[in-house]
């Protein structure tokens, strides 16, 4: 772990999140290739969690799991026009096998529509073969030129996608909805505070009809994208000629959908929810969910005690629940232990002493109040459960009183940038259109470093009469919300 000096979260978010991620062990960046992470036991067994999760509710709605090639002919990455002139700049290309040259470059894929898609136009053939509803978890590779950073900008992204195909536009829409269900769900069981966005047509998916995107923010005031969910249309199915035989007997293009989320949850866990300290895990991610602490005496006899009776609560949780309990046994001092566990996230301590032995009970702390209290032996389990229960509770409680406070108004240009540079957050404006005629007035904002972030889904936020777009001046038809992205 590295150095134990204290960074206050609020006052330097930037140096407190690679520290807390540093310190924790999720990630190590010296690999040698830039935006390349190599992710740690302790991180890789989280951000796994957080997937195994996502795919079991992704399983409950029917979608299957699946694993394509990581390469991508360029001809199929070419089909789809304006997919490819989203994607053009961010491509990996493989251009050789050994020594010798491809006649055909393969990209590495930087998401997987124009992967999957020829595939499909074998697998759908009759309207009993819809909806196709299928995700892989796997990497994808974009050449990110911006700044890379740990876990919310890289060059590997691991992730999951979903890809769907429906009978009708329609049909595509609704399970929209219920994907917005599904993923609400997901960053609930989180703790993490969000707001779900239409985004503008400048700005959605490149060979999308429309992009709802799931937004949250991190401490330092900046808006972090945390899921996205795309409506396609036909724009796809057209281009790889994805057909399917209708009741009708006519032939009819299918109308799909993809969507995904990237390790970014991991990042926005750590950095909505830690303290001081380091890193707080909400309870169904966290690697290890109890350490059991032993604090030694100088009686050898009482220390067997102490220990066995580590080993006793130990077996006790790990035979009536799924539980992941540790005994920490290394020789050190229990101060010393105490602050290992806090600072890589572990939700529950439990010490057991001399006092505890004695008394037939142990003391416990939870990692987000570290206050202790003296729990009973035999009502462990019921306590722990109860402990965890008001933890979510205290995190989504301190979670979004944070993210409401950053939810601001403004009305002018001018009110809008002061938010900004002083405070950060979201910001609801006025503004002219969210179609392609309001780009110009996007692209005035983006001289200040504020994006266009679009509605509020499916309900947009209502503009007061005569409003005017804060850019331009011309009547306002609809409320976004913009910020400072990462």
């Amino acid at each position: 772990m590295s150095e134990s000096r204290i960074i206050k979260k609020d006052e330097d978010f930037s140096e407190w999140y690679v520290k807390a991620i540093n310190d924790a062990e999720i990630l190590d960046q010296r690999y040698p290739v830039k935006g390349f992470p190599v992710y740690r036991s302790w991180g890789f067994k989280a951000l796994r969690k957080c997937f195994r999760m996502l795919e079991e509710l992704l399983e409950e709605d029917g979608v299957m799991p699946v694993l394509f090639p990581i390469v991508i002919p360029e001809d199929f990455l070419e089909k789809e026009s304006e997919h490819i002139r989203g994607f053009q700049d961010e491509v990996f290309w493989v251009t050789h096998g050994g020594r010798e040259e491809l006649s055909k470059r393969l990209a590495l894929r930087p998401t997987s529509e124009t992967a999957m898609y020829p595939i499909f136009s074998y697998w759908i053939r009759s309207y009993k073969d819809l909806p196709l509803k299928v995700y892989q978890t796997c990497t994808v590779y974009r050449y990110e030129t911006k700044h890379t950073r740990m876990l919310i900008r890289g060059r590997e992204v691991f992730w999951n996608e979903a890809h769907t195909a429906h009978a009708t536009w329609e049909d595509a829409y609704e399970h929209i909805l219920k994907t917005k269900e599904i993923y609400s769900r997901f960053f609930d069981k989180f703790d993490i505070p969000y707001v779900v966005l239409k985004r503008p047509e400048w700005d959605k998916f490149a060979g999308a009809d429309m992009t709802i995107a799931f937004e949250t923010i991190m401490p330092d005031g900046r808006s972090l994208q945390i899921g996205t969910i795309h409506h396609l249309g036909e724009n796809f199915s057209r281009a790889f000629d994805i057909k399917y035989l209708g009741e009708d007997q006519e032939n009819h293009y299918v109308s799909q959908t993809s969507y995904g989320i990237s390790m970014r949850v991991l990042g926005a866990i750590i950095g909505i929810h830690g303290d001081d300290v380091g890193i707080v895990f909400p309870p169904e991610i966290a690697p290890i969910k109890v350490v059991v602490i032993p604090i030694p005496t100088d009686d050898e006899k009482k220390n067997e005690g102490i220990y066995e009776t580590c080993r006793r609560v130990k077996e006790e949780i790990s035979s009536k629940t799924d539980w992941e309990v540790l005994v920490d046994e290394r020789e050190d001092t229990p101060g010393n232990k105490y602050y290992f566990w806090e600072r890589k996230g572990v939700p529950l301590r439990i010490e057991v002493g001399r006092k505890e032995v004695e008394g037939n009970f142990v003391t416990i702390v939870r990692r987000d109040e570290r206050r202790r209290k003296k729990v009973k032996v035999d009502e462990l389990i019921d306590s722990i459960n109860l402990e965890f229960k008001k933890m979510h509770e205290a995190l989504r409680e301190k979670a979004y009183k944070k993210f409401n406070s950053m939810v601001s108004e403004a009305k002018t240009l001018e009110e809008l940038k002061e938010i900004i540079l002083t405070k950060g957050g979201f910001v609801k404006v006025p503004f002219c259109s969210v179609d392609k005629d309001g780009l110009e007035c996007a692209d005035v904002l983006k001289e200040y470093g504020i994006s266009v972030g679009g509605v509020r889904f499916p309900e947009p936020d209502e503009v007061e009469d005569g409003s005017k777009c804060v850019v331009c001046g011309k009547k306002a038809r609809y409320m976004v919300w913009v910020s400072r992205p990462y």
